[in-house]
């Protein structure tokens, strides 16, 4: 092996360890081929692995993101991890705004402090159709309800997920979905959400994606694209808190405007390791 592969797992949109959303971050010289990365990842068994590799100007690195099973186009925590590690490995020299090439164009990254935050473009929801093109969502919406445990809620259709809108955040908080029922409905995740009943918190989640090999996602900083802009227009406001409420938990700070998003959270360092691998 010419040079150690380093790898770091970061929980991330976490003030404290084993909080938050865990993350590997792998730093290459270059891509390797698809298959080595997505049996990384399936080896590392975490929503997402990270795979960063600099590109040709200072400050700017091209990103990719694994599921355990498949690519993915977006991941925001897996960003914000990656962020992270770029500046406290001192990758970058100083804090400048770290950029990302990725499938979803460019995103730019800016460290205040402890604070991370991430500039993505905002997917706000639409209304489910049920005679959508052939390009579009097709669901049962009773199959999906029937996965859920619900008996009636909003469906709603993101980029890249469905939302389900409920106004009960105990019921969310409870919710105990039947995960093969919830896999055979053709999505990457769905997402469950309500109006926070805690001061200082504005909507509350729950992210579902058992097709992508995560049953709940800890905190899903992707879903807040569609999510803070839903909650903005509903509460009339342009900063809000976010709080998932999966078992380990995690705020996102959100800030919708111009067809962008920005979400910030915090990141901790909890192992840093060398792959004895050689890629391929």
């Amino acid at each position: 092996m010419n040079h150690p592969i380093r790898l770091w797992q970061i929980d991330a949109f976490a003030d404290q360890p084993f909080t938050g959303n865990p993350a590997a971050v792998c730093v290459l010289e270059k891509f390797p081929s698809d298959g080595w990365m997505q049996s990384v990842a399936a080896e590392m068994n975490l929503s997402e692995t990270a795979f960063v590799v600099p590109a040709n100007q200072p400050d700017h690195y091209e990103l990719r993101w694994f599921t355990p099973r498949v690519e993915v186009d977006l991941c925001g925590h897996a960003t914000l991890a990656a962020a992270h590690v770029i500046w406290q490995a001192q990758f970058s020299e100083n804090n400048a705004a770290v950029n990302f090439a990725t499938r979803s164009g460019n995103l730019r990254c800016l460290r205040e402090g402890e604070v991370i935050s991430l500039d993505f473009p905002a997917t706000p929801p639409k209304e489910h159709c049920t005679e959508a093109p052939a390009d579009a969502f097709r669901f049962d919406p009773a199959a999906l309800l029937s996965a859920l445990g619900l008996r009636s809620a909003t469906i709603l259709t993101t980029a890249y997920d469905l939302m389900v809108v409920i106004e009960d955040e105990q019921t969310l908080r409870s919710l105990a979905p039947d995960q093969h029922q919830l896999s055979a409905i053709e999505t990457r995740g769905v997402m469950v959400t309500a109006r926070s009943e805690n001061a200082g918190i504005d909507f509350v989640s729950r992210f579902f994606a058992p097709r992508c090999g995560i049953d709940e996602d800890p905190v899903t900083g992707s879903a807040h694209c569609c999510l803070a802009p839903y909650w903005s227009e509903r509460l009339g406001k342009t900063s809000l808190v976010g709080y998932q409420a999966s078992s380990r938990g995690g705020s996102v700070l959100c800030e919708v405007g111009d067809g962008r998003v920005k979400l910030s959270g915090k990141a901790v360092t909890v192992l840093e390791a060398q792959l004895r691998i050689e890629p391929r």
